[in-house]
């Protein structure tokens, strides 16, 4: 084994989801038919090595189902003000030994934490 790719993130409409993660800072990498379904794959600028695919045909995987992903970020405070001027709500900021946590949830709840060290 080398590395994850690509994590696959549960979402009831991907539309929906897409729009919420471009404006969360992801990039669009790939929006494409796949067999009956939509392949829609999403990164972080210049992260293209690890990214996400927001799906809705994995009867076991519920949307709202992620937590815990991390997304490292250099100022909580910037980071905060952009999000919510982009209508994107933050969660409060914890201080811990680790830095600055601070929770985002996309339109069917699943949790990102953000984190400043």
């Amino acid at each position: 084994m080398k590395a994850i790719s690509i994590i696959s993130i549960p979402v009831t409409d991907q539309e929906t989801a897409k729009q919420f993660y471009l404006k969360l800072g992801f990039n669009l990498l790939v929006e494409a038919p796949f067999e009956t379904q939509k392949w829609v794959q999403m990164a972080l600028p210049g992260q293209e090595a690890v990214s996400i695919t927001l799906v809705n045909w994995f009867p076991q995987l519920k949307p709202g189902s992620i937590e815990g992903f991390v997304i490292h970020i250099d100022n909580m405070d910037e980071e905060i003000k952009t999000l919510n001027a982009k209508g994107i709500t933050v969660g409060k900021v914890d201080q811990t030994p680790w830095g600055k946590f601070a929770s985002v949830k996309d339109p069917d709840g699943n949790s990102w934490s953000l984190h400043e060290e």
